[in-house]
């Protein structure tokens, strides 16, 4: 049985209050994973392409407000 496997068969093992407070922890865990991702993205670059190119549309009155 793989470590994922294992963890999956507790989770399955697991009181409803906390499969709660578990997915609660994993939603608050998974956000800063991506935060500290995008935060990364923006320091090296890799989204001034699409920032300069969504810039360039909403200069250009292709861009609408919702």
């Amino acid at each position: 049985m793989t470590t994922v496997e294992a963890i999956e068969e507790a989770i399955k093992q697991l009181p409803q209050p906390d499969l709660t407070e578990l997915q609660r922890w994993f939603a608050d865990f998974y956000g800063d994973m991506w935060d500290k991702q995008i935060e990364s993205d923006v320091n090296s670059g890799k989204l001034d392409n699409l920032a300069a190119q969504a810039l360039a549309e909403y200069n250009d009155g292709k861009a609408t407000e919702f």
